[in-house]
This record gives structure tokens, C-alpha cells and sequence, in this order.
């Protein structure tokens, strides 16, 4: 602890003050100089010296400027986990600065939303040299990235027509778009599509998400909803803060939940940070780091739950009234001999105590640590155990999910103002942002697939049923043949095992019409048919609630023009419904700003009340609508006062440590009724860490939202693409700090220079995902795009990815 705590006092004020990103950036990986770089471009503005002699001016002096003005407005919202005001300066019809928030104070109960460095960054990427400007038709083979230019006329009989062959030929099911979330608020993004698809008689859908899959199908087997998150400015009343896998210093997670952690810190709170890496957030927000092994955490929290049972330090009383399947007193009727909890913990039925000692073998911390680890949780009150989302995009990572829901009700901290009931968290009282006001209409395709799967549909989709997850039909009756990816790139460069991919989209007999509507020639975009060149969100109109948490809108009007033939995503669908004879049904006479003012009507009607329309809201440039949280929501508090008088919706009504419906699926070795470790099908402890005995992790990233701004050359500047490697594994491999090194597994290889650093376990390399996979003539990545690593296998229970369940091999590149 005592190097953590050095680095600590380095770096914790600085990554909490005004220019903290400046030294992040050499925390992650770049250098001071680099980021002293980046912070005089964002002072300037994009055209370096000269322009911040043009963009110099006072506030005040811009306002004076007729061919000056400012506008508020939300971040472009490519899902980085936060929802953030700016406030762009626009200078001759373009965007010359882009700056935060600016409303004064900071109160608790409605604070700033302030924009990370991407924000800030995001006119690199706006008026970025290789952006799409004109549609595009493939002159070439898939992926050889050759294409001529077309007019829109062309492109939208094209998809008009390919729509109507596909449907004739195979069925409205064997026309998908896919998840991607590249563009992301009420009338950008997929949805566009997707309504237009159901007028024209529907198309395969998908549930769930590759960013939470698991975690949401896990939370409910324990609580019966996912609601399960108190307001954040509750987080104030905490005691004890554990931040299992979480980092929203760099995610962010909803905007400002970093902030609340550290005004939760200044009010007393002890803050402990259980990662593989010495994240930001354990830097800046946390008292302690306890590296762990990936896919471990199972093991210790029910090692944690051993030391409450045998300590007697868990809230017996709460179990015993508010729980169903603790112990065998406890036990549905009808199951009375099945392995309860406690059974599990104390290894009743499988001869294996759940010890400090056991899970210290398995996750490499100290079985000392463990044991202080669980007292703490469990008598420093209220507490919050809050899980992040990267431990179960994993193999069996609804297990991990669960664990954490059950030590929240063995400590008690359910229902109580500074608790937590963990699992996915969405906000009390009404599960808080992300509603999709843009009406899609219903789907006439009632069959849908798991969203990681669809490689699986592509293949075999007509073979397809219930057991690979498919809902809505007893078999798919056909395979994927046309895909639309509307701002995703998650066909090729965010799917697992990048190389299995790119041959199923090469070859035409299987997708037979790959069409990509973007902002730019992606890794996916370079395997389309069609290329559609879309907008960026501030050159349409717009409109955005919270990520998760908060109680806001952000109004995102149009600002500036956009390049050449470039059209938002609403209207190159309304170009292709009026082919196929749709237009007045799919548009339904409304413009963009149009649909902007219905959506600000149906919020009206929905959440918020005393929202302005439109026409105030945009006179008023104020940027955001909020409603301060005065007396913040705590989940379940109703439940925890009179548990009979207002049940949860699980089948007893109660908190169940034990699932009925999960052991009637009859799958133990895989969902278990009580959540449990089990050994991941890549790990250090299987044969295959003989020939790859490194976990990788492809942790989220400051220079990317996910694969979006990879391009953006200030970004990459200051956070640039590195393999982070422990100094033990790289004196192992003759490896030194810089040297280019080769990562590898049977999937594929990519080169990558590396960062040697104490701030990842022994055992554990970590590549951040999102860098656009560019192989060479040999198929190995030049890039660092983790996922020709990563598999396209997915978790038994939710058919979630499992993509951070990796193994591999580092060796010094040869030149």
C-alpha cells in the first residue's frame, strides 16, 4: 500500500483540479508533455497559435461580434457515460471553441455537468480531413476500403431496392440493424432506422447491449427490476464507498458520479478501489487499491460473505425478514433440499469452505485483506457496494453481479439512505434518463436475438431458437442476409474476435447487402456495400436526457452546416422511405427541430412538467433543462419499512439470495440458484495458460468513447494506444518500457508499443479497446485493437459478451 499511497499524494489534487487531465495524461500512458500540449490546444482552439489570436476575446467582446455567437448545447453523445454541457463558439459559420459549462455554482443538488477532455477535444473530430462528405458505392473486394463516389439519388435506390429484394426473397427477419450507439439521443442514431423499418413491415430485432447484458438480466433474479440505485446525492450519506471494478473518472457513468464519490470522501466516507489497474478513479477518489485478478471477483465476495456469516457480522435480522434462501430455514417450498447460500459459503454440500485463504489462491489478494475488506463493509454503515460494468462482460459474469446484490442485503444496506442495493442501479424512483421519446412504432417482426449474437444469425439464423437465446418465435426460419449499421462499429471493430468476423463479412454469399451510414470510413465501413455519410450531431437538431442518473434534458440544436452531401440520420431515412413510397408515414410532415419540439411535449407529459417548449428553451440558450434533487430517492426504502405491505416484484416478494427460476433451468454448472465462483473457460488456471498465461483486459480508454475519436490526434497525443504491462511480466519477456511488443493468442495478434508500470497486477496486461483494427498483408493488428484477441463466446444466463475473458502471450515485436 505504501507505493499507492505515494502516487497518491502526486497525483490526487492534481486529478481533481481544474487541469487534472493534464497530469492523467501521463498517468495512463502519455507524457507531461504531451498533455501540456493538449491543454494549450483546448486554451487556443483547433487552428493552434494563430487561432487563439482570432479566438482570443473576451465573453463579453464575442457577444459584441455580429458574426460571433455562443450556443449551448449537449456533448455529441457517442454513450461515453455522461451527458454534458458546452458551450460552442461559433465564428463565421463555424466552430471555432468549445468550452464547459459555465452556469455559476456548484451546488449538490443540480452541479455543473461538465465535459471530459473528448468533449472538449471534439472539434478535432468535427472538422477532421477524412470525413464523409459524399455517399460512396464498394469498387472492390469487402475490406479493401475502395470505393467511388454516387449520388444520393443512387444511394437511396439502392437500399430501396435492396430492401425490397431481401424481404421478397427471404422475409422482413433477414433484415437487421445492428447495436451501435455512435450517435445517441432522440433523433440520431439507430432508431431512425428502425422506425422506418417497421413501416415497411419490420425487421430481426435484438435485446440487451454489449455494454450490459449480464448485469441486467442478473440484477432482477435478485430483486425482480433493475431499479435497484438510490439518487446519487445520497451517496453523500455513505460511510464506506467500494468502487468493485468501477472507474468513473474515465467512463464517467453518469456525469459527475465522480464527483459525488469525492464530495462523499470530504464528508468522511472511506473509499476502497477493487481493480486489476490502479485506475484513475482509484487514484483520484479512493483511500485504497487492492488489485485483483480478472474474473475473480466472485470468489472474493463470497470469501467476504464467509467472514460475515462466521464473524456473525452480517444483518441477521434484515436476512431473516427482507430474504429468501440464506439458509435452509429459509428455502421456497418445495426446495427445501436444494444448496442454499449459506450451504455454499461454508461448503456444507461441496466440501469447500468459501475462506479468505481459498479465494486468496484464486484472486490474488491477501486473504488479510479479504477478511478487513468484509468487516468493514459490514459494520462501517450505511455503505455502498457499487459494481462496474467490465467484471461481467466476462465469462459467467452474471455471477459476479449477483454476489454483489447478496452482500448488499447481508450487510443490510438495502433500503436505507446511504446504502446501495448494487447489481445495475438504475435510479430511484423511476429507473431515471435513457427513455427513447422518438417513436419507432412496433416491430411486425416479433422474433429477436441477443444482441452480441448476431454473427451466430448471420450463420445459422435459420436454425435458431430459444436456446440460443432467441425470444418472440420457436426457430428464426432464416439468416441475416441485409444489415443497415446506423453509427455502429461494433460489426467489425467492438465485436468479438475482429478476424472470425471480417471473414463472415467478406464473404457475399452470407450478408448479401452491407450497408454503413457514419461519420467516417471505419474498420466496419470499409466492409460495406454502401457507405452513407452522416452528420454530426452538431449539424442537426437534437435532443438528450442524463446517462443513467440525473434529472435533465440538454437541448442540441443545429449550429453549424454540414460538409458537402453529409445528411443527419433522420433525413437519409426519410430520402430512402420516400423510394420505397413511405415518406409522409415516416416523417409524418415534421422536420428535424420538428420531432425536437414533440419530444420536449412528451417529456412534458412524462417527467418534467415545467420543461420549456422549445421555442423558450432555444431563446434561452441556457443549454440544459434540470430539477435540482433536494431530497434525493433511496430504492426500496418502502420495502425495507414494511416488506409484506410493499413486496418487491420477485416471485416470494423478497430479496432472493436463492432463485426458483434459475434452478429450474437445470444448468447449476453454469447459472447456479445462489451465485457462485466458477473457473472462467480461459483463465490462469486451465491448460491454456501453459501457451497464454496473461489475462488481458480491454478497459475503457480517455483518448475514445469506445471506437469513436480514435482519430482525433490531439487525444491521441495525449493517451496514446499502449499495451500496460506489470515490470515483473515484462523483465520475464526481456520487454522494456516503449519497446513495441506483439500480443497473442490462437484468435489473432496485433502490434503495440507497451507501457511498463506498477499500476497493473503481476499477471494481468491491459490494452484499452476501441483502436481501429488496421491489419497488415499478414492479418496481424497494427493498431492495438484488443479485440483480435478477445472471443465471440457469450455468458450462459443473459447471452451477453464475455469479451474481457482473454488469455495471451506478450513478446517483444520483431523488426
Amino acid at each position: 500500500m505504501s507505493g499507492f499511497k505515494g502516487i497518491k499524494k502526486k497525483i490526487e489534487t492534481a486529478a481533481m483540479s481544474r487541469r487534472g487531465f493534464l497530469r492523467w495524461s501521463s498517468f495512463v500512458g502519455g507524457s507531461a508533455f504531451a498533455g501540456r500540449g493538449l491543454a494549450a490546444r483546448l486554451r487556443r482552439g483547433p487552428g493552434g497559435r494563430k487561432e487563439s489570436v482570432r479566438a482570443a476575446a473576451s465573453a463579453a467582446s464575442v457577444q459584441e461580434d455580429a458574426a460571433v455567437r455562443v450556443v449551448r448545447t449537449g456533448c455529441p453523445s457517442h454513450n461515453c457515460g455522461g451527458r454534458c454541457l458546452l458551450k460552442v463558439t461559433v465564428k463565421d459559420g463555424r466552430i471555432v471553441r468549445i468550452e464547459g459549462d459555465d452556469r455559476p455554482g456548484d451546488a449538490i443538488e443540480d452541479p455543473q455537468l461538465r465535459p471530459c477532455v473528448r468533449g472538449r477535444s471534439y472539434l478535432r473530430r468535427q472538422y477532421h480531413p477524412d470525413r464523409l462528405t459524399r455517399p460512396l458505392k464498394r469498387s472492390g473486394k469487402r475490406g479493401e476500403g475502395r470505393f467511388v463516389p454516387i449520388s444520393w439519388d443512387e444511394a437511396a435506390g439502392f437500399l430501396a431496392d435492396g430492401l425490397t429484394r431481401i424481404k421478397a426473397a427471404y422475409g422482413n427477419a433477414a433484415i437487421f440493424v445492428p447495436y451501435g450507439t455512435g450517435s445517441y439521443n432522440q433523433l440520431n442514431g439507430r432508431q431512425t432506422a428502425q422506425r422506418l423499418l417497421n413501416l415497411f413491415g419490420g425487421s430481426l430485432g435484438f435485446y440487451n447491449s454489449y455494454s450490459w447484458a449480464a448485469i441486467s438480466r442478473a440484477t432482477p433474479t435478485v430483486y425482480g427490476t433493475s431499479v435497484t440505485g438510490n439518487q446519487r446525492q445520497d451517496w453523500l450519506n455513505a460511510r464506506y464507498i467500494l468502487m468493485w471494478g468501477w472507474n468513473p473518472a474515465e467512463i464517467r457513468d453518469g456525469t459527475n458520479s465522480e464527483y459525488f464519490v469525492h464530495k462523499a470522501r470530504e464528508r468522511g466516507a472511506r473509499v476502497v478501489c477493487v481493480d486489476p489497474r490502479m485506475t484513475l478513479s482509484a487514484v483520484a477518489l479512493a483511500d485504497e487499491w487492492i488489485p485483483i485478478r480478472p474474473g475473480t471477483d466472485a470468489a472474493m465476495m463470497s470469501a467476504m460473505a464467509h467472514v460475515m456469516i462466521v464473524e456473525n457480522l452480517y444483518d441477521a435480522a434484515f436476512v431473516r425478514s427482507h430474504c429468501l434462501g440464506f439458509d435452509g430455514t429459509q428455502m421456497p417450498a418445495g426446495y427445501e433440499g436444494a444448496e442454499s447460500y449459506k450451504d455454499y459459503i461454508l461448503g456444507t454440500r461441496d466440501g469447500t469452505p468459501k475462506t479468505p485463504a481459498w479465494a486468496e489462491a484464486i484472486t490474488g489478494v491477501p486473504a488479510a485483506t479479504i477478511a478487513r475488506v468484509a468487516r468493514e463493509y459490514a459494520t462501517i454503515k450505511p455503505g455502498v457496494l457499487y459494481q462496474g460494468y467490465g467484471m461481467q462482460r466476462r465469462a459467467y459474469g452474471e455471477q459476479a453481479v449477483r454476489a454483489g446484490c447478496v452482500l448488499a442485503a447481508l450487510t443490510g444496506n438495502v433500503g436505507v439512505p446511504g446504502g446501495w442495493a448494487s447489481g445495475i442501479a438504475l435510479q430511484a424512483p423511476d429507473g431515471g434518463p435513457f427513455w427513447l421519446v422518438f417513436p419507432t412504432g412496433t416491430n411486425p417482426v416479433k422474433a429477436a436475438i441477443p444482441s452480441f449474437l448476431w454473427t451466430e444469425a448471420v450463420l445459422r439464423g435459420k436454425d435458431m431458437g430459444p436456446a440460443d437465446g432467441v425470444t418472440g418465435v420457436d426457430r428464426l426460419g432464416t439468416d441475416i442476409k441485409l444489415i443497415w449499421a446506423v453509427a455502429s462499429n461494433a460489426l467489425i471493430n467492438q465485436h468479438g474476435n475482429v478476424n472470425r468476423t471480417a471473414r463472415i463479412l467478406a464473404d457475399e454469399s452470407l450478408v448479401e447487402i452491407l450497408v454503413v451510414q457514419d461519420n467516417f470510413l471505419t474498420p466496419t465501413g470499409r466492409f460495406a456495400d454502401l457507405v452513407l455519410p452522416a452528420c454530426t450531431q452538431f449539424e442537426t437538431w437534437g435532443l438528450e436526457d442524463g446517462w443513467k442518473y440525473g434529472d435533465e434534458v440538454l437541448l442540441m440544436p443545429k449550429i453549424v452546416e454540414p460538409p458537402g452531401e453529409a445528411l443527419s440520420d433522420y433525413a437519409i431515412c426519410a430520402k430512402v422511405a420516400e423510394r420505397l413510397g413511405l415518406v409522409e408515414a415516416y416523417t409524418e410532415g415534421r422536420s428535424e427541430r420538428d420531432w425536437v419540439a414533440w419530444a420536449i411535449e412528451q417529456y412534458r407529459k412524462t417527467r418534467f412538467p415545467d420543461i420549456p417548449d422549445l421555442d423558450a428553451f432555444e431563446a434561452s440558450n441556457a443549454g440544459v433543462y434540470s430539477v435540482p434533487v433536494t431530497r434525493p430517492a433511496v430504492a426500496f426504502a418502502d420495502f425495507r419499512r414494511d416488506p409484506v405491505g410493499h413486496p418487491l416484484p420477485t416471485p416470494s416478494g423478497r430479496v432472493e439470495i436463492f432463485s426458483k427460476a434459475l434452478h429450474d433451468l437445470g444448468r447449476p454448472d453454469e447459472i447456479p440458484a445462489v451465485p457462485k465462483y466458477i473457473r472462467e473457460w480461459e483463465s490462469p488456471f486451465g491448460p491454456e495458460a501453459a501457451r497464454f498465461p496473461l489475462s488481458v483486459i480491454g478497459h475503457h480508454y480517455l483518448a475514445r468513447v469506445h471506437s469513436t475519436m480514435d482519430n482525433v490526434d490531439w487525444l491521441i497525443e495525449a493517451f496514446p494506444q499502449r499495451l500496460f504491462i506489470n515490470p515483473a511480466d515484462a523483465e520475464a519477456r526481456g520487454v522494456r518500457d516503449g519497446d513495441e511488443v506483439r500480443v497473442f493468442n490462437d484468435r489473432g495478434a496485433t502490434v503495440v508499443r507497451c507501457r511498463v508500470t506498477k499500476r497493473i497486477m503481476p499477471g494481468v496486461v491491459a490494452l484499452p479497446q476501441g483502436a481501429w483494427w488496421r491489419p497488415d498483408k499478414d492479418g496481424v493488428d497494427r493498431a492495438g485493437s484488443v479485440n483480435v484477441l478477445s472471443s465471440e463466446r457469450w455468458t450462459a444466463l443473459a447471452f451477453g459478451n464475455a469479451q474481457h475473458t482473454i488469455m495471451a502471450q506478450v513478446e517483444k515485436a520483431r523488426t
